[in-house]
């Protein structure tokens, strides 16, 4: 899940909570909308490996 930032740069978050803290985990945040996309479909990539 990709949300954009007041900063204006975007973060992706875990589709899951974590169980701890009952929040989403951060994946990473980027500049670009087009390099968190790439990295979201690196991420689902390797988690379904």
């Amino acid at each position: 899940m990709i949300r954009k930032l007041k900063s204006g740069q975007y973060r992706i978050y875990s589709r899951k909570t974590d169980p701890k803290t009952n929040k989403r985990r951060n994946l990473g945040t980027f500049d670009s909308l087009d390099g968190a996309k790439q990295h979201e479909r690196a991420i689902q990539y390797f988690k379904h490996r």
